[in-house]
């Protein structure tokens, strides 16, 4: 039961580490000429804009701080599920 629960904190820390690379990335597309246009951009974008959307009121001037609020959630967020399956396997102890 332990190596299970485990197993799925890992899993589910694995997963927002993921999304938050793909944050980055898509942060970096709007480097790019054409960058969200592209297929690889469209596809990102479908994952990350949802997302996002909750954070772009989060601007100064031209300069949108959107995905890196983004980003610090999802930290929270990992450092959440640490702290949760800490507290779970030690009640499973």
């Amino acid at each position: 039961m332990l190596k299970l629960v485990m197993f799925v904190f890992q899993v589910l820390n694995w997963l927002v580490g993921a999304y938050i690379l793909l944050i980055v990335i898509y942060a970096l597309l709007s480097w790019l000429p054409g960058g969200y246009q592209s297929r690889f951009g469209q596809i990102i974008g479908r994952l990350v804009e949802p997302f996002l959307s909750y954070f772009n009121f989060i601007a100064i001037g031209p300069l949108g701080f959107g995905p890196i609020v983004a980003i610090v959630v999802l930290s929270v967020v990992q450092i959440g599920l640490q702290a949760i399956e800490g507290f779970v396997i030690q009640l499973l102890l």
